[in-house]
């Protein structure tokens, strides 16, 4: 049984590892103001960024789907790993050796089964990447030189060659540590007669990435005819390989893709390869599957769906291209970017266009697209004659309902004025009125269907406005959700953010604050976890530690997920200082008094003149005290805490 790993190596992981970097490797962050970063949250679909990053606390929260957590608890849910193989990859890019507190480190036992398949796709590469200088792989380094492709290229996209006997690479692995059952498990093996055998035999092999640049599968190339197999053989499905959610040649081309706002797909590993080598560095491929709606969440994490994106699908000219063309445009209302087409002339794909004219021929296959929108409705419209009034309505009837599916109000009307342009319609107004009419009856029946709840989904909060956030009963608390248009719950907000975020500014006053002096039941238990933490105080102490201590102390996931989104949301203030902290202090510990002075005030009135004297005078002291005490709060501000 794995050892638990070390505390304080678990502390040193999440210092040594910046969020924001590791956040970076699966989406694009853009300024959001206070120091946060924000992008289109990973784990849930939207439309305008409510994922926030604050690298200075180590903290994430999605303000629409509520996720939140530190740099473990990111890549534990983005890539479903246990908490230790989390730690164990981080500490390995980190260059951290993790301490086990039960028994000595084995590394072949102890590690995570993501963690240890990863690990057994990068030693596997390598040992490819080697095999491919061999006398065995001569014609494999033929096939990529007769494609344009020399050593510089192989090595630049880790390009390899598996051997034809039976078992070379599970030998190896085994050598390495690894067991029958894991070289089974990570696709690279499979079951023969007499054990385990290689499942890529004298082929040659592209590595296949994930967004991180971590190996998790393999696309391997036939080479001779006396091979059986089909042409391109992949990695099964595995525990890290989904080929439906990977996307070749994205760990090379997410940063480009990011800074352009424009990715280029294409077809296959040798096109992704020439489309880099000529320049196009947004290029990327699926693997072995269809362009779909994971891949749509991958490009769209990195395009942050501005006005100004565009996804460019290269297809080759014949019957099949043009049928994946159409299947991506089914898709295209996914994209908030523009998406378009480029059709490689004479059937060529770009691999086979670099090699007959030159990388200035991929560059401008990809400069002389056509919208995507544009082709689609051309393939419609060529069923039809429309050299006939009969011909032409028909391929209006067609071709109106996609256009009127545009969501866009304004690409809407210019997609229908060029219609009527492609079917040779002469009264524009026509169809332009046509399809604004089946917009709407579009949109109509979509709002009966919101009205029954047909549409569900979850709703997109957002920091200042209402919301309902109700506590788990572990909480102990009750009473009425938080509302962020009163006052009240606005301040108690306020001043908990600065009590995360800024402790040595509300400190030691904020930790004299008793927990019933927070009227919403969720911040009353999140002051409560900031005591039992330490208090503020701590915070000015251990800065570096202070927030994984509260997130420790919650009592339960509820509480944490909202200590997290105080700890990341922006403090409401253009100047954080302490005459802005003084002023929550004071409004929150105002109001506390005078919500007593209100109950005293009622325990007076029920006493009456008639009840007992020594009790009624210990009351109107009270009562005096707490309005003095107030009085002063208002005259003298923070002074008077």
């Amino acid at each position: 049984m794995a050892g638990r790993i070390n505390d304080d190596d678990v502390k040193a992981v999440r210092d040594a590892v910046p969020i924001d970097a590791v956040v970076s490797e699966y989406l694009q962050l853009r300024n959001a103001g206070g120091g946060n970063l924000k992008g289109l949250c990973p784990f849930h679909d939207e439309k305008s960024p409510s994922f926030q990053v604050s690298p200075s606390k180590g903290l994430f929260h999605c303000f629409g789907c509520q996720e939140g957590g530190d740099t473990i608890a990111f890549v534990m849910k983005i890539d479903h790993l246990s908490f230790s193989e989390t730690v164990e990859r981080l500490a390995a890019q980190a260059g951290i050796t993790l301490r086990y507190e039960e028994g000595g480190y084995n590394p072949t036992h102890q590690r995570g089964e993501r963690i240890r398949l990863v690990e057994a796709h990068k030693i596997a590469a390598q040992f490819y990447v080697e095999q491919l200088d061999g006398p065995e792989a001569e014609i494999g380094r033929k096939f990529l030189a007769e494609r344009g492709f020399d050593q510089a290229a192989a090595q630049h996209f880790g390009v390899g060659y598996s051997p034809a006997g039976w078992d070379h690479l599970t030998r190896y692995l085994r050598g390495k540590g690894f067991s029958d059952k894991e070289l089974t498990l990570s696709g690279l093996s499979q079951e023969g007669r007499r054990g385990p055998i290689d499942r890529f035999r004298g082929r040659l092999m592209w590595p296949i990435r994930d967004i991180t640049g971590e190996v998790v599968g393999f696309g391997a190339r036939k080479l001779r005819d006396d091979d059986n197999g089909p042409k391109y053989l992949n990695t099964p499905e595995t525990a890290i390989y989904k080929k439906s959610q990977v996307l070749y040649g994205i760990d090379l081309a997410k940063k480009e893709i990011a800074r352009t706002s424009t990715a280029v797909v294409v077809e296959g590993y040798t096109d992704v390869m020439a489309c880099h080598l000529a320049g196009v560095t947004t290029a990327i491929a699926t693997c072995g599957t269809s362009f779909g709606g994971d891949h749509i969440k991958i490009l769209r994490r990195l395009l942050m769906d501005n006005a100004t994106a565009e996804v460019i699908f290269t297809f080759d000219g014949d019957a099949a291209g043009q049928k994946a063309a159409l299947r991506a445009f089914e898709d295209d209302q996914k994209f908030a970017a523009e998406t378009s087409i480029a059709i490689t002339p004479g059937g060529m794909d770009p691999c086979e266009l670099r090699l007959a004219e030159g990388d200035e021929s991929v560059q401008k296959l990809v400069e002389t697209r056509t919208p995507l929108f544009e082709f689609a409705i051309r393939q419609m419209v060529r069923r039809h004659n429309l050299e006939t009034p009969a011909g032409r309505a028909a391929a209006l009837d067609e071709a109106a309902p996609i256009v009127a599916g545009i969501k866009n109000v304004a690409i809407q009307h210019e997609s229908a004025v060029q219609l009527a342009g492609i079917l040779g319609i002469l009264d524009t107004q026509f169809v332009v009125k046509r399809v604004a009419q089946l917009a709407r009856w579009a949109r109509d029946r979509g709002g009966d269907r919101a009205e029954r709840g047909g549409r569900g989904g979850r709703g997109q909060d957002r920091p200042g406005t209402a919301r309902a956030y109700e506590p788990q009963a572990t909480t102990g608390t009750s009473g009425p959700a938080i509302n962020l248009r009163s006052p009240a719950h606005r301040t108690e907000r306020e001043l908990l953010k600065l009590a995360l975020q800024h402790p040595e500014l509300v400190s030691p006053a904020f930790d004299a604050y008793g927990v019933d002096e927070f009227t919403a039941p969720p911040y009353a238990a999140v002051r409560r976890t900031i005591e039992e933490a330490g208090g503020a105080e701590q915070g000015t102490r251990d800065a570096s530690g202070y927030l994984a201590r509260v997130r420790e102390a919650a009592p339960d996931d509820t509480v944490r997920a909202l200590v997290t989104e105080l700890a990341v949301e922006a403090v409401h203030a253009r100047t954080v200082d302490e005459v802005y902290a003084g002023v929550q202090l004071v409004q929150v510990r105002l109001r506390a008094v005078d919500r007593r002075i209100r109950d005293v005030q009622g325990t007076m009135a029920r006493l009456g003149a008639g009840g007992d004297p020594e009790r009624y005078a210990a009351v109107a002291n009270e009562l005096w005290v707490l309005q003095q005490y107030a009085q002063s709060l208002r005259n003298q501000g923070a002074a008077a805490l």
